[in-house]
Formats: C-alpha cells, sequence, structure tokens
C-alpha cells in the first residue's frame, strides 16, 4: 500500500496546516498514525486513528492543538494543526495498520509514506 502525504509547508508561528494522507488501495480501511521526525531526533508519535473513525489517540504534548480525523466513506486520512510552534518543525510521516487501531506504538504499522516537510517559522 502506498501513502501519499501532502500539505506540508512553511508557515510562521501561530497559524495552522492540514496534512494529508491517502492510501493508494482504495476499497479498503486501515487505521492510520502520524509520526513526527525532527533534525536529530527519533521518529515521535503524534497522533492516530481507528479503523472506523470511532477512536483517536494523541500524544499528551499535542492534545488541543492537533486533531486527526477521516470521512465517511473516504480513505483519506487528515491532521489539522492549529496554533503551531517552532518545534512542531519536523518531517511528518503517515502509516497505516492492518489492525484496528488507534496505536501510539511504530513497530505495530505496516506501511509508511515517504514523509513530508513542516516547518515553523519563529
Amino acid at each position: 500500500v502506498l501513502l501519499v502525504e501532502s500539505g506540508g509547508g512553511l508557515v510562521q508561528a501561530g497559524e495552522s496546516l492540514r496534512l494529508s494522507c491517502a492510501p493508494s488501495r482504495i476499497g479498503k480501511n486501515y487505521a492510520m498514525g502520524w509520526f513526527r521526525q525532527a533534525p536529530g531526533k527519533g521518529r515521535e508519535f503524534v497522533a492516530a486513528i481507528s479503523r472506523s473513525g470511532a477512536s483517536t489517540r494523541y500524544a499528551d504534548s499535542l492534545k488541543g492543538r492537533f486533531t486527526i480525523s477521516r470521512e465517511n466513506g473516504v480513505y483519506t486520512v487528515f491532521l489539522q494543526m492549529n496554533s503551531l510552534k517552532p518545534e512542531d518543525t519536523a518531517f511528518y510521516y503517515c502509516a497505516a495498520m492492518e489492525g484496528f487501531g488507534p496505536s501510539e506504538v511504530a513497530l505495530e504499522y505496516n506501511y509508511w509514506g515517504q514523509g513530508t516537510q513542516v516547518t515553523v517559522s519563529s
């Protein structure tokens, strides 16, 4: 399954971005997650959503600013990022898992996108 991310870019602190992740294989829903990796740091869990979309999970530090969502009948998953901070600067990766999710464990994901860069200037 190929995951195609979009929506990254350069913004100023306080602004918003919405990332999208679309799996190439339609006709099947996956539990999805977003992770990020800043320069010199390890991959960090951001948010996840269950296959049905009924359950979500967030990194504690991002609750209230980031929202993961999916629309019924649409396989694309979105990550709405508000009030962005310079420390949110990272490469953001979308991932899909065969299980029901949601999961914050990277090893549980079966498929990964190429990532999209988010840069927040101060």
